[in-house]
């Protein structure tokens, strides 16, 4: 007899069902991190809405159905606002336009030069009257971003006329003709556009538009000067902070990976202003910015950056006077145009503790409404059914809708009406202004 004939090995029968159900344990694991990670069992809901029962906010939400409707994301990935974010930044909007416009340049006092981009609409809009839409896009965005374009066509096509600022610095194939490029709070530039606008249609209603960044700077123009709200229709401002010093506390936190965006976006503000270094830091011009490259280059956080350069382009003393002085949150109260300030509950950038300033606001003034969707990230509001997003987004729709309300509204009242408005509007203005001046 072989020896290795008795040398026989026997497998148990249980362990092939161990192996099955550490197999389905597997799975079952990776699952439930899919459906925690994505939000699967988040309901979809319309957004939550702040505001006061006025004659106009009960017309607002009776011609703007995407405010009271549900906000419906595509089902496998849309509830998650750290993929509705990374999809806007990285993919911007799906089938995007090009929108054909005229580049302007203005030249500015300090011997910087602004430029903008002008859309004609491509319809009557619907009231027969001639408004322009001034857009202000986020931080180190300009007109040919593609959820400007997005916005832009889709505004044209609906009869507005679109006015986009590129912020100084922005665009890659422009050069800077001063040591200055954008930052937080500047409002020279859009002011700039809007005067610019003005004066080429002396008979246009102007509605003022305001993505991240730029709702900062559209908030904090309209409170600036009660000047800057004549001939303003309405106002809307998407994904801001509000304020910048409250928010920097947030920034440096790795909650919903926060201190990861604010690399990223440092990342990113790093390589505008190197490539602008001649510009900026160059030549002997009593102008240049006298800043430290070697702690840019070593830079990890939006905070830094604003420290060693960005406060400086405009004299302050420390970044805590840069982030007070630049932020909307001290001017927003002097805006009485109707202002729709709209934001996301899973915004990886925004903290939840900087919506009490929109919350507070919609309760004091009769003028803002305040819509906190559950869902949409960053300037992302995709929509879609399972997978495959929609061109046009929840966004989109809610601004256009929502100043298709305003111009109706404007359009039904009585000439006397309006013009008591108007005065009403100056007269608020001049006294928040004096006020605020005094304290």
């Amino acid at each position: 007899m072989n020896p290795h004939d008795t040398d026989v090995h026997t497998i148990s029968p249980e362990l092939p069902a161990m192996f099955d159900g550490m197999k389905l344990a597997a799975v079952a694991t990776v699952l439930y991190i899919l459906v925690r990670c994505l939000n699967l069992k988040s309901p979809t809901a319309p957004p939550d809405l702040i505001y006061q029962d006025t004659p106009l906010n009960r017309f607002l939400l009776k011609s703007c159905p995407q405010l009271t409707k549900e906000y419906i994301p595509p089902l496998l990935w849309g509830k998650s606002g750290h993929l509705q974010t990374a999809l806007y930044g990285k993919l911007g909007r799906v089938s995007s336009p090009h929108p054909c416009g005229v580049r302007k340049f203005l030249p500015m006092q300090d011997g910087a030069t602004s430029t903008f981009d002008l859309f004609e609409p491509l319809a009557e809009h619907r009231t027969g009257g001639d408004i322009t839409m001034v857009i202000c896009p986020g931080i180190g965005n300009h007109s040919e971003k593609h959820y400007i374009r997005t916005f832009v066509d889709y505004s044209q096509r609906e009869g507005y006329r679109c006015a986009v600022l590129n912020h100084l610095g922005a665009l890659p194939n422009i050069e800077l003709t001063s040591p200055r490029m954008f930052t937080y709070g500047c409002t020279w530039e859009f002011s700039a556009m809007v005067g610019y606008i003005k004066k080429a249609y002396p008979q246009t209603q102007l509605i003022v538009i305001g993505f991240s960044l730029g709702g900062n700077i559209v908030c904090k123009f309209l409170g600036e000067n009660r000047n800057n709200q004549e001939r303003v229709l309405c106002s809307v401002s998407v994904c801001q902070g509000y304020s910048a010093l409250r928010a920097q506390e947030t920034f440096l936190q790795w909650d919903q990976c926060r201190r990861f965006y604010n690399f990223l976006m440092a990342d990113n503000m790093k390589k505008i202003i190197l490539s602008h270094r001649d510009s900026l830091f160059g030549g002997t011009s009593s102008k240049r910015i006298d800043a430290d490259l070697s702690r840019l280059y070593t830079s990890t956080s939006i905070m830094q950056i604003d420290d060693n350069i960005m406060r400086k382009f405009h004299g302050h003393s420390s970044l805590k006077e840069y982030y007070e002085k630049e932020s909307c949150v001290h001017y927003i109260h002097n805006v009485n145009v109707p202002l729709l300030l709209v934001n996301s509950a899973d915004d990886p950038l925004v903290h939840d503790s900087l919506l009490t300033i929109p919350r507070t606001l919609a309760e004091k003034k009769q003028n803002v409404v305040f819509a906190l969707t559950l869902h949409g990230g960053h300037l992302g509001f995709f929509e879609g059914a399972v997978l495959f997003p929609q061109p046009l987004t929840w966004m989109d729709k809610v601004i256009v809708g929502y100043a298709n309300a305003m111009c109706q509204w404007d359009k039904q009242k009585p000439p006397c009406q309006k013009s008591a408005t108007r005065v009403l509007v100056e007269a608020t203005g001049s006294d928040r202004t004096s006020q605020t001046k005094s304290t």
